[in-house]
């Protein structure tokens, strides 16, 4: 099992076109870990800001009656993917990985089966 620090340095390098990368906790929209980002990429100023559409998602969920769980929620920019992931193994309720990819350099596809994978590994 990984810990934070190796989880977010496995995401770092072995996704193809990371820029950031995040373990947030969306009950209170505190980083626990980040790695990367930069004067560009703020990435507490991301961990807050994904917290509220995290909950948003959630809250819009419980008044439709939906019966279901998030998986990822994918935010498309210009240049930029942002992939929210919620976390579901034991010892991780309230917590996400948050990855910044430059879409040019980025396989979409391959970088949510490798966040699956960090997250199945992760310890918290």
């Amino acid at each position: 099992m990984a810990n934070t620090e190796t989880a977010l340095k496995e995401a770092m390098t072995g996704i193809e076109g990371t820029l950031g990368v995040a373990l947030v906790d969306y009950t209170s929209g505190m980083a626990l870990g980040t790695l990367g980002g930069g004067k560009d990429l703020d990435l507490a100023v991301a961990a807050a800001g994904n917290t509220d559409v995290v909950r948003a998602k959630v809250r819009t969920m419980e008044h439709l009656g939906l019966n279901d769980e998030i998986e990822d929620i994918l935010i498309t920019l210009g240049g930029q993917y942002h992939l929210i992931r919620l976390l579901k193994g034991r010892g991780t309720n309230g917590l996400f990985l948050y990855l910044a990819l430059d879409k040019a350099r980025a396989n979409l596809a391959m970088a949510r089966h490798q966040l699956r994978k960090i997250e199945a590994g992760l310890d918290v």
